[in-house]
């Protein structure tokens, strides 16, 4: 049953997929172009190429093809995936545009006269000299209106090659339209790959004894390691965390997509991570796409501490940190009774869980702060209100009960290298102490 609903839903996105490309081709291609010209050509060539490269992008990784033809079509195939969806939307606001220019162009000759007014012309009379004329008041074959609707002869059949009034709406709107879906790409994709900025929140946890007052926590979330983001985008990472100077590192999951054969080079900048109180990891649901052990075996021998639903009991609180709920499939899910079972709860507790949707059982166990990621904070706008649909908290610091959840946007991206409205961070949380 669950094959088969999948087999339903993927069904139904391709069609989707297919229905926009081919508006998108008509809106782009057919009534910016004249027909047989290079140009269609090369417009047709792509929107049949680049939904391709996208699925390929897709799939790949997940079909095991070697690492090199993963990297060969992730960048075009997934930032087309960006472009197409702000295409779609900046086209979808132009479509009325479009429809009021050329209803307005529709009663108006290229002079600005009234297409629809009859306009004299002068028909020989019989048996008289050539000179001798009469009006009549129907336009020649040559002047009968074009509207919108009804385009000329020669588009008609397809022979059209000059600048029609059509084209010519259909090339600025369009035109228009792609300029600010590229630039609007161009700008996230900038900013994934400047690096994540650090944000700074202070959050007051009335356990937290006076001497632990100001500990920082650089968190770190959805690094998204693949055929896309590498080893310099690791080591941007590293630099940036090791200017907070934490006192402790807690990177919350989605560390990777992909092997360790295949980026466990990407992953060694976090070797140089440094606080004083050592560095922890908990698998995302990614890991698990990945071989979550391989993972969890490789990022302990770069000095990382995984915490495979456990606890370490620090001087002033206690750190937990659970499997991600993707674990489940493989008997390894999270164990909030391993993880905080026995723990004293009159100490502080601090909870390392990649998805904010286990904060409900965290405040059953009495955990005082949750730190997650996953949501990415939508990524890309609109994404977030389907990020609301499926999380307690986007991003940002909320209460349920006694317990504060932290979700952080993330430090990399997942498929498109690109943020809309959701901008890259690493945050170091500060503890405050009610005694302080």
């Amino acid at each position: 049953m669950t094959i088969l609903i999948f087999a339903l839903v993927a069904l139904a996105v391709c069609a989707l997929l297919v229905l926009v490309h081919r508006w998108l081709w008509i809106r782009l291609v057919r009534d910016t172009t004249a027909p047989g010209r290079l140009p269609r050509r090369i417009g047709t060539a792509l929107t049949i190429a680049l939904p391709l490269l996208s699925v390929a992008a897709l799939t790949t990784g997940r079909a095991g093809a070697p690492f090199w033809l993963q990297q060969t079509v992730a960048w075009p195939g997934y930032l087309w995936l960006a472009v197409l969806l702000y295409l779609t939307l900046t086209m979808l606001v132009a479509e009325p545009i479009r429809a009021l220019l050329l209803r307005r162009l529709a009663h108006r000759d290229p002079s600005g006269a009234e297409v629809d007014a009859p306009r004299p012309v002068e028909v020989p009379t019989a048996g008289a000299s050539a000179a001798a004329t009469v009006t009549a008041e129907q336009p020649t074959t040559a002047e009968q209106p074009t509207t919108a609707e009804q385009p000329t002869t020669a588009e008609q059949s397809g022979t059209g090659g000059g600048l029609t009034r059509r084209r010519f709406v259909a090339r600025t709107v369009g035109g228009a339209a792609a300029a600010v879906a590229v630039g609007t790409v161009g700008a996230g994709t900038h900013g994934v790959l400047r690096g994540p900025r650090v944000k700074r929140v202070q959050v007051p946890l009335a356990k937290l004894p006076r001497a632990a007052h100001g500990f920082r926590i650089a968190v770190v979330s959805d690094v998204h390691l693949g055929p896309v983001l590498g080893r310099a985008h690791t080591q941007r990472i590293v630099d940036t965390v090791n200017r907070t100077q934490p006192d402790l590192i807690a990177i919350v999951g989605d560390l990777v997509d992909g092997s360790v054969p295949d980026l466990g080079h990407a992953a060694e900048p976090l070797r140089r991570l440094a606080a004083r109180h050592g560095s922890y990891f908990v698998t995302g649901n990614h890991e698990y796409f990945s071989g979550a052990q391989q993972w969890i075996d490789h990022v302990r021998e770069l000095g990382l501490t995984p915490l495979e639903n456990a606890r370490r009991e620090l001087a002033h609180f206690d750190l937990a940190g659970v499997n991600d709920i993707q674990g489940e499939q493989e008997g390894k899910g999270p164990d909030f009774g391993a993880a905080l079972g026995d723990r004293d709860r009159a100490r502080a507790a601090v909870l390392l869980a990649h998805q904010p949707v286990v904060i409900h059982d965290a405040v059953r166990h009495g955990v005082d702060l949750q730190l997650s990621g996953h949501t990415h904070g939508g990524q890309l706008w609109p994404g977030n209100y389907l990020a609301e649909l499926a999380n307690p908290t986007v991003a940002g610091l909320e209460r349920y009960g006694d317990t504060q959840l932290y979700v952080s946007r993330g430090a990399g991206a997942w498929g498109p290298p690109v943020r809309v409205g959701a901008p890259s961070d690493i945050t170091v949380v500060e503890l405050a102490s009610f005694q302080a």
